[in-house]
């Protein structure tokens, strides 16, 4: 009997302190858009993260002072079970809500296709080529950009746009100076757009200046260090997606050729740190990032 209870104590302290461990890693990876919440929010997950710790304190306690019986090992254990299975459903709810929303962000994203064919797939193609530009950056460059808060910002940058007449997007020459003031207009439109979503307010910067350059002739004249990093993430994947797509202007460009005019720009345009980074990205996973690579993938 010794054993069992031995046994019970042994497998309750180590369930406890998986536990603490889980719930500390969804502390430290809740900054994103949709998990950050409010301050008060923040309190309390550290809070229970403390009541957490101060149970298995008392687990151990009880463990070693008291010499529990079979009973109280019995409920020690099964206290431990209990909280693993109450975070294991939260974190399935949480990652359920986190889905919907993103579909719900992609549904949305896809009333912009319908303004023409200059903005079919887009931010959808600027998604996969951030999200796997921000896998090759270094763990210190990613600090302060959540990856999901990153989705969202490159899904949701140019619904702006849903704000400029057609003929403007899909004109076929040049735009005059009034059409590209009334284009500039789009991030602040979009951030606009987006403000009812309070805990987004983190990524409105990003979406704000993604066409900012380091030289100062963006959109807004921010200059280099002043750009959110972010901001600088999206501005490449933007630049990419582009020049790799037809527009009714022009055709596509092929990857190589896209490639040399981001070297070309880098420094004066683009973050050259950035570029670095991003032309080492082997051709075939940039070239899958396409919408039209997504549709012709087989399912698995």
């Amino acid at each position: 009997m010794e054993y069992v209870i031995l046994g019970m104590i042994i497998c309750g302290v180590l369930i406890m302190v998986t536990n603490i461990i889980r719930f500390a890693l969804f502390i430290r990876d809740s900054a994103d858009v949709l998990s950050s919440g409010v301050k008060t929010d923040t309190i309390w997950k550290y809070f229970s993260l403390i009541l957490l710790i101060f149970f298995l304190i008392g687990y151990i306690l009880v463990a070693v002072i008291g010499k529990p019986d079979l009973i109280v090992a019995g409920i020690l254990f099964g206290g431990s079970v209990f909280v693993a299975l109450v975070l294991t459903l939260m974190f399935r709810l949480i990652g359920t809500v986190k889905s919907n929303c993103l579909n719900i962000a992609e549904a949305l994203v896809r009333v912009e296709d319908d303004m023409g064919p200059n903005a079919t797939g887009h931010s959808r193609y600027v998604r996969n080529v951030a999200l796997l530009l921000y896998d090759y950056l270094p763990a210190t460059k990613k600090v302060g950009i959540n990856r999901v808060s990153l989705e969202f910002a490159t899904l949701m940058h140019d619904v702006g746009k849903l704000r400029v007449p057609p003929d403007i997007l899909n004109k076929p020459s040049s735009l005059n100076g009034e059409e590209w003031e009334i284009l500039k207009k789009h991030p602040k439109d979009s951030v606009d757009i987006l403000k009812p979503l309070v805990s987004f307010r983190e990524i409105f910067p990003w979406i704000e200046y993604h066409h900012e350059r380091l030289d100062g002739y963006g959109y807004y004249q921010l200059k280099a260090k002043d750009i959110p990093f972010a901001s600088r993430i999206i501005s490449i994947a933007d630049t990419y997606a582009s020049l790799t797509s037809n527009r009714n202007y022009r055709a596509a460009r092929t990857h190589e050729n896209a490639i040399q005019v981001i070297r070309d720009v880098s420094g004066s345009q683009l973050d050259p740190e950035l570029v670095n980074i991003f032309i080492r990205i082997p051709r075939d996973k940039l070239v899958a990032c396409s919408p039209e690579r997504e549709l012709t993938k087989v399912p698995s």
